[in-house]
């Protein structure tokens, strides 16, 4: 144990934590993978198959050579780290995840390089790098059991010698064969031993796959890349290392520091040295995976859309047969996406065993091996309605329907090509910088100008192989030995030059060219401008940010006092004013930045900043912040002047600067490898095989405790505390576990599936885990989705802005769309379509359809629920059912996708009102269910279903038009139904109606009903929310009086019915003598009868006046209620307040002005308030007087005067107003439409609102002596303060733009 303890002492700050050795098992010889047979368990159970009659991992119809048998640790050193437990069957599965490949002497050997990573519950990463190389097998018992095996081959398949039964295997476990088993030229791999594929063991040379692997904190990959390939060169070298290996491993896993931020580090492999360098605290943090090759492989466009799809937390799945590009292309992107972090599962290589995985029903970033020649259209996947499909090797990538474009997309491409291009790499996809055979091109760029390097002949290759003398070269030849050792290229072209016999002539200028600058190899100055490179691409996408969210601190709300109360209320809290934020932004960038504020990552990025006020600072948002400060100091710039113009990132050269300076400028130097106390004679030097090491002196650090172990094991175990509770993820304290178990940190506690236990059972508890997690999800955004919503009532409980704004709505909602096709895609048995959910529906469909036909007279069991009992407001009763909204959906010829249309129903669903109801209904066809979903599934967990349906019926409380709003284009049919009060007048009519409905986005133009029949249904563009309608006849026939209670108007698709009160009357002679009237129109109410969570509504919208305000105003002084003085004033004052606060908010979210102008509550009937205190209104000779009457004798009485010449001493602007009263009044009298008294009026008003003349025209009104004839002396008029209180208050309207509806002003010529 002592061992144990003085190798973790310093574990935290040492370069590397492990040094593994993976590959075959000696002594229990071959055994078939285990991982295998439980992938093919998995395949059968994901088919329908019985998994028990699965292959168990023997597959007698492949090759043996083909086949996966199972590797093992063989060794590890130390035993343990107490920072890093090692986790052997996780790190077993990741060096080698297709397990063991076998190869002859006529295959292919290339050793080849890739990495990994593992994350720990805590978040924390670990990395691996692996270097692979074929070793020859020496045990008779394995070479033998593969004769025995080869020949049980060829008897099962007698065929098999043809070369296509060696390579036609398509089982998916061997899709999992790494790119160099499918490397081979056609050359080479015709010229197999006879039987192509085969092994006989007296003829053919067998060769196992063996891993050497470092793990390390950080990923430095170049130089453990280097370290590993040098040791396997001192492992196939003809004669031994200057040292034992032990000195070389024993010093890279105790000696060899982590290097100091913002420093460089040199220390020696087995031949040459190796230097790595860390970025400082104010830089970008280390990312040493190169983007030179990210880019080039899947082209500069592809990468900002895979960028934009990783910000918006949707599932990815990268492709490609290396492992090396798929680990490559993951951490550039996540390296991009600073100062956020990915918080779901990640996993850059997943491998067959968890291929499960895939259907996790959370975003995912991974990345699966594929098959040479495996048609993408094969890879069957769980779900793809929210899936970027990134396939690498054929630089192409498939992007999800209908998300928004990161800001500024083509500015930036250009900007990072302009950098690509300096470095010459084409900003296209499919042109990597290839600098070796393509086998092998992903194993890292090697300067392009030693590919030109001719080399000298076999014979001087084999002369410096064999060299005796080991480093006394004279001349050319040692200067060749250094380039060949420094040159993973060259090494690559000694070998196959050696295996293939060709001879290449005259290796002239070696030396000169290796050496650059410096006394520096071409691979350091490779490595250099991939450093180089990689932190300028970086520098761009960082820039983005640091623009978009230079004032984000604004709107972090602090409500806490502290981190306990914080983490205990963190549930409930408000961190970030979204409402604020957006609205700070400019308009372009709205549609990416309302959907990224919605994220996990955006939110712990907020969580961090609000606990770096009680704790140290995460790294990423401490440089974050700092730029941010910088940025302040070049460039003062007040929020509300936003900006989306694009502004190219200014530090690139000094940020590839401070790289060039710390490697060109090593700071510290390791201490060199040593002898250590060694037993002699162990581990006894072989050429070409890997010896055992002593692990006795490789388990125990150094004796004395160096003054970096000291120092830095304290520093850093006191930030790695600090890091956890920074995290809060510490699984032993019950605040944190509250936070960890928060909805939004869904996927967090199953960030990485674990690798070690792959049991049935432990993956249906991974299975319940998601379950647990979408419920949790659905609870919090429909609590969102209502919180959001509620309006007022929602900000006096204290839960945030009053107004959620269009976008917010379509983003939650999007987001919704987005949680139900997880759900439905959980726990498939087979995948049909890309929506689980419309693949659900169309199966429901087609059942109930047969059904539907035998029951075409009695409705469907539920029918009371979902008919509309509506005939008491005069409209016959809307069928309501799954397959009716279906057809709904299906005729609309603007949806292409599945995708797309269940989106639409759920939109559709939602603002019925019946999300909930439809969903049980479908859930109800429990034989269907069980048919289409495995027993783990989320729909099969009865009491989370019931659960879940539950959340989302708490979304019937409110109002939503999120169909309307979206399909804007599509035809409606619309049903119209005119209402009489029959008591009153007459029950039929002899004149012809007509009616004009008008909307938000238009209106349906004149519609004749047919007489006596009161009620019409035409099919129009989508009118958008309901305004207006225009009612009117012809006044022909006897009996043309006709008194209007009110008109119902339906979308029969919605099913969205509104009222438009009237009770008044339209004929010629009664009322106002109207025969036309504009109605302004509410969303009728449901009744009572349904149940109550399609009652609970959101308040109504104003109306237009109907018979009790009609009443109140025109009625004698004795009946009804006469509003006194204070609440006219204050009913003005709070119409013109609405009209303001109409244009204070963002253009799309105003909804309708004519409601604030003509409704209950509107402009017009506040003044017509006004106008009607104190008019004399009595009936003369059984006659009624209208305010409008007032009006026109006013008009009348200037209209005189003017020509009697008395209005000739009174100011210009005085009768310049006079005239333009006259000039309306008169416009309004002449039009062509009959809209009565009370019409005329509002029309006025409306006009002068517009014009900005109602504060002039008040006054001359007032000065008229037909005031003293019409109003009583206490009249509001004829009070000069209060009419100039009035016009005061008007006054405020001139800063607004009025526009009127077409309805209000048809045939009015001014």
């Amino acid at each position: 144990m002592s061992g144990t303890n003085a190798a973790s002492g310093a574990a935290p700050c040492r370069f590397a934590h492990y040094f593994v050795i993976c590959g075959i098992d000696t002594e229990t010889g071959l055994e078939p993978d285990e991982l295998a047979a439980l992938y093919q368990w998995l395949e059968a159970d994901r088919q329908g198959r019985d998994p028990d009659t699965a292959a168990t991992g023997e597959n007698f119809e492949q090759s043996p050579l083909k086949r996966t048998f199972k590797s093992k640790v063989l060794a590890h050193y130390p035993e343990n780290v107490e920072w890093n437990p090692f986790d052997q069957d996780a790190v077993n599965m990741l060096c080698m995840p297709k397990g063991l490949s076998f190869r002859t002497q006529a295959d292919s050997r290339e050793p080849q390089f890739h990495s990994f990573l593992i994350t720990r519950e805590d978040g924390s990463r670990t990395y691996g790098f692996v270097h692979t190389f074929y070793e020859e097998v020496t045990s008779p018992q394995i070479c033998s059991a593969m004769q025995t095996l080869y020949q049980m081959h060829q008897a099962e398949n007698p065929s098999s010698a043809t070369p296509s039964s060696s390579s036609s295997s398509s089982s998916s476990m061997d899709s999992l064969a790494s790119s160099l088993d499918e490397a081979d030229s056609p050359s080479s791999s015709s010229c197999r031993s006879a039987a192509c594929g085969g092994y006989d063991a007296s003829r053919d040379t067998l060769y196992v796959s063996k891993a050497l692997c470092l793990i390390t904190p950080m990923p430095f990959m170049h130089a453990c890349r280097r370290f590993l390939s040098q040791v396997h060169r001192a492992v196939t070298a003809s004669l031994p290392p200057p040292l034992p290996l032990e000195s070389y491993v024993h010093n890279i896993l105790y000696e060899v520091p982590l290097p100091p931020p913002g420093r460089s580090l040199k220390f020696h492999g087995v031949y040459e040295p190796i230097v790595c360098q860390r970025p400082g605290p104010g830089e970008l943090p280390l990312a040493d995976f190169p983007l030179g090759q990210t880019f080039p492989l899947l082209g500069v466009e592809n990468l900002v859309q895979l960028f934009n799809c990783t910000l918006l937390e949707m599932q990815i799945l990268l492709y490609s047969q290396d492992y090396q590009r798929l680990m490559t292309v993951a951490e550039g992107i996540t390296t991009l996406l600073f100062p956020f972090q990915w918080q779901h599962v990640y996993v850059p290589i997943l491998p067959a065993s968890l291929l499960h995985f895939l259907d996790a029903p959370v975003p995912y970033l991974m990345g699966l091996q594929s098959k040479e020649g495996t048609d993408r259209s094969k890879l069957e996947l769980p779900q793809e309605a929210n899936l970027c499909f990134v396939d690498i090797d054929n630089h192409c990538i498939e992007l999800p329907e209908d998300f928004p474009q990161f800001p500024n997309k083509p500015e930036l491409i250009q900007e990072l090509s302009e950098v690509l291009l300096r470095y010459g790499i084409s900003p296209v996809g499919g042109a990597p910088p290839t600098s070796v055979p393509t086998s092998t091109t992903t194993l890292g760029s090697v300067s392009v100008s030693t590919r030109h390097t001719g080399l000298k002949s076999q014979q001087a290759l084999r002369e410096l192989e064999d060299d005796g003398r080991n480093g006394n070269l004279g001349g050319e030849q040692l200067a060749v030995l250094e380039l060949l050792q420094g040159n993973a290229t060259l090494e690559r072209l000694q070998a196959l030059a050696k295996r293939t016999g060709v001879r290449v002539e005259a290796l002239r200028g070696v030396g000169g060219e290796g050496e650059a600058q410096g006394g520096r190899t071409a691979v350091d100055e490779e490595e250099l401008r991939n450093a180089k490179l990689n932190v300028q691409l970086r520098e761009v996408f960082a820039s983005r940010f640091t623009m978009m969210f230079a004032d984000y601190e604004a709107f972090v709300i602090q409500s806490a006092p502290d981190l306990e109360s914080w983490l205990t209320n963190r549930e409930q809290m408000h961190n970030f004013d979204k409402a604020s934020f957006l609205s700070d932004q400019p308009e372009p960038y709205l549609p990416f930045l309302s959907h990224f504020i919605e994220t996990q990552m955006f939110a712990t990025f907020i969580d961090n900043k609000i606990m770096s006020q009680w704790e140290e600072k995460e790294p990423l948002l401490r440089v974050f912040d700092g730029r941010i400060d910088k940025a302040r100091l070049y460039n003062v710039r007040a929020p509300s002047l936003r900006s989306s113009n694009y502004q190219r990132c200014t530090i690139l050269k000094e940020s590839a600067q401070a790289i060039e300076q710390r490697l060109l400028k090593i700071d510290h130097t390791a201490i060199h490898p040593h002898l250590l106390d060694m037993k002699i004679g162990q581990g006894k030097y072989e050429q070409g095989f890997f010896p055992k090491l002593q692990s006795d002196v490789l388990s125990v650090g150094p004796t004395n405790n160096n003054r970096w172990s000291n120092r830095t094991a304290t520093a850093q175990r006191r930030k790695d505390r600090h890091r956890q509770q920074t995290e809060h993820l510490t699984l032993d304290n019950d605040l944190k576990e509250k936070y960890m178990q928060e909805a939004r940190s869904l996927g967090k506690n199953l960030r990485q599936p674990k690798l070690s236990d792959l049991s049935p059972a432990v993956i249906a508890q991974t299975n319940w885990k998601f379950v647990e997690g979408l419920l949790k999800e659905c609870r919090m955004k429909t609590k969102r989705m209502l919180v959001e919503k509620m309006g007022r009532e929602a900000v006096e409980l204290g839960h945030g802005e009053a107004n959620i704004t269009g976008l917010e709505e379509n983003t939650l909602i999007a987001s919704l769309c987005d949680l139900l096709e997880r759900i439905w895609s959980h726990g498939l048995q087979v995948k049909q379509g890309k929506s689980a959910l419309w693949s659900h529906l169309l199966h429901y469909q087609a059942r109930e359809e047969t059904l539907e036909q035998q029951q075409a007279e009695s409705p469907v069991s539920n029918g009371p629920e979902r008919r509309k009992s509506e005939s008491s407001l005069g409209m016959p009763s809307l069928r309501e059912s799954v397959i009716q909204d279906m057809r709904h959906i299906q005729s609309m010829g603007e949806i292409k996708t599945d995708v797309g249309r269940a989106r639409a129903w759920i939109r559709l669903s939602l603002e019925k009102k019946l999300l909930s109801q439809h969903l049980k209904r479908l859930l109800s066809r429990q034989a269907l269910t069980k048919k289409l979903y495995k027993r783990y599934a989320f729909l099969r967990c009865e009491e989370e279903k019931e659960q879940f349906l539950f959340h989302l019926l708490s979304l019937n409380t409110v109002d939503y038009f999120c169909f309307t709003s979206v399909f804007t284009t599509i035809m409606i049919p619309y049903r119209a139904v005119i209402i009489p009060i029959k008591k009153l007048s007459n029950a039929m009519t002899t004149s012809n109606p007509w009616v004009c409905v008008s909307g938000e986005l238009g209106d349906s133009g004149v519609r004749q009903i047919t007489k006596n029949v009161l009620e019409i249904t035409f099919d129009c563009q989508n009118l958008g929310k309901l305004t207006t309608v225009q009612l009117g006849h012809d006044n022909s026939g006897l009996l043309a009086k006709w008194l209007v209670d009110c008109v119902m108007v339906r979308n029969e698709i919605t099913g969205h019915t509104y009222k438009f009160p009237c009770g008044r009357w339209l004929g010629k002679g009664v009322d106002d003598g109207s025969l036309e009237r504009v109605l302004i129109g509410e969303l009728a109410s449901p009744n009572a009868d349904e149940d109550c969570g399609r009652g609970c509504r959101t308040p109504d919208m104003q109306h237009s006046p109907g018979q009790t305000r009609r009443a109140s105003i025109t009625s004698m002084g004795g009946r009804g209620y006469k509003p006194t003085s204070a609440q006219i004033q204050e009913a003005i004052g709070e119409a013109v307040n609405s009209i303001c606060k109409h244009f204070h908010k963002p253009e799309k979210e105003r909804g309708s002005l004519t409601i604030l102008l003509c409704g209950e509550v509107g402009l017009v009937g506040a003044l017509e308030l006004f106008f009607h205190n104190g008019f004399k209104s009595a009936r003369l000779f059984q006659k009624t007087v209208f305010v409008w009457d007032f009006v026109e004798k006013a008009v009348a009485y200037m209209e005189s005067a003017d020509q009697m010449g008395d209005m000739q001493e009174t100011a210009e602007p005085l009768g310049l107003t006079c005239v333009s009263l006259c000039h309306y009044v008169s416009a309004i009298n002449s039009s062509p439409r009959n809209i009565g008294k009370d019409g005329k009026f509002q029309l006025l008003v409306c006009l002068g609102a517009r014009d900005r003349l109602l504060i002039q025209w008040l006054p001359l009104l007032v000065e008229c002596p037909v005031i003293q004839r019409m109003y009583e002396e206490s009249a509001l008029l004829r009070d000069r303060t209060t009419v100039n209180d009035l016009i005061a208050v008007l006054q405020t309207l001139h800063d607004f733009p009025i526009t009127l509806e077409a309805s209000l002003v048809k045939g009015i010529d001014l």
